[in-house]
């Protein structure tokens, strides 16, 4: 800032008002200064200012995998919010692995970022706890955190699934299947939960057959398709409990060339173009990003005048987003 005072004939305060886009600046010494900071290929000090200003202008964002399309949707929303307060934003991915997850946390706490959205691995996250104290506010997405008091942004899990189960009883279906992920995740219990209670409100009865609770892969997709399809009362319709699934099941069902009526939770970004197209319950990522980095930026920086969320102290709160089933005839095909 001393170089670029200097090459404009200006006072080093002038610079910084400059700099900092203060209004009370003479147009004629801040064009001179703009021209010397382009001249000179002049950047402000991050850091410095950060120090200065006691925030970093960053954000840490946790993910369980930011190759996942699910998640790239959501962090592009983040990414939209944080541009909007001036703040950039750090990605990691936990891979599913609580190490690997707090590792990642206290890595972006060690940045200073100003707070942390987290997708959690685990069930413990009492490790955020000193950070939380030191006023670095914590948001929890997709998935609540599993022992300490935070902001959350969930989806409609129950709902959804319940949504989802009830549009194939519409259409004369009882055999219906469900294939989710591995139990211990918060949402493969919740779209469980929502799958029983839509039978039992059916008045069916629940069945422990139909039902597959395993990571999504071949192996366990084809060995819950042998079960599903086997014995004198087959299943005529399969609910997914992630794209994921969706994808094994798609697969494995063209190599068997059997016919399901099937209804994924979560949209795939070529499901429209499947023969019949796939019916699914969509979650809406982007929401879910935009309402987190909100409640996020709203404990940072103090929020709207009388919004609870701006007080860094205040209570918690807990967003759920809807989902919306999306028909396009793989949900609609009638049992045999």
């Amino acid at each position: 800032m001393k170089d670029v005072a200097a090459a404009a004939g200006v006072s080093l305060k002038t610079v910084s008002r400059v700099v900092n886009g203060e209004a009370n600046v003479n147009e004629t010494l801040r064009t001179a200064v703009l021209e010397s900071i382009a001249e000179l290929g002049f950047r402000p000090n991050a850091g410095a200012r950060g120090l200065r200003q006691g925030r970093s202008g960053t954000v840490g964002l946790l993910l369980e995998d930011v190759a996942d399309p699910f998640y790239s949707i959501l962090s592009r929303a983040v990414e939209e919010v944080a541009r909007e307060h001036g703040t950039m934003v750090f990605a990691g991915s936990s891979a599913e692995d609580p190490a690997r997850e707090r590792e990642l946390a206290l890595a972006f706490c060690e940045r200073r970022v100003d707070g942390l959205i987290v997708v959690p691995a685990g069930a413990s996250h009492s490790y955020l706890l000193p950070e939380m104290r030191a006023g670095i506010p914590v948001v929890f997405v997709d998935r609540p955190p599993g022992d300490i008091e935070a902001d959350m942004v969930l989806t409609d899990n129950t709902g959804g699934t319940r949504r989802g189960v009830d549009h194939l009883l519409a259409h004369g279906h009882r055999r219906i299947g469900f294939i989710g992920d591995a139990p211990e995740i918060y949402t493969a219990g919740e779209r469980l939960r929502g799958y029983r209670e839509a039978l039992e409100s059916a008045g069916i009865d629940f069945s422990d057959e139909l039902v597959t609770q395993a990571p999504p892969n071949p192996e366990s997709t084809a060995a819950a398709l042998d079960r599903l399809l086997a014995g004198p009362s087959p299943a005529t319709a399969l609910l997914c409990g992630n794209s994921r699934t969706t994808v094994s099941v798609l697969r494995e069902l063209a190599r068997r060339e059997a016919s399901l009526a099937l209804v994924g939770f979560d949209d795939l970004e070529l499901g429209d173009l499947l023969q019949p197209g796939l019916t699914v319950v969509a979650q809406d990522p982007a929401a879910m990003g935009a309402a987190a980095a909100r409640l996020l930026f709203q404990r940072i920086t103090g929020g709207p005048p009388g919004d609870a969320a701006g007080d860094a102290s205040g209570p918690t709160q807990t967003i759920t987003i809807g989902t919306r089933l999306i028909a396009r005839g793989s949900g609609e095909i009638p049992p045999p």
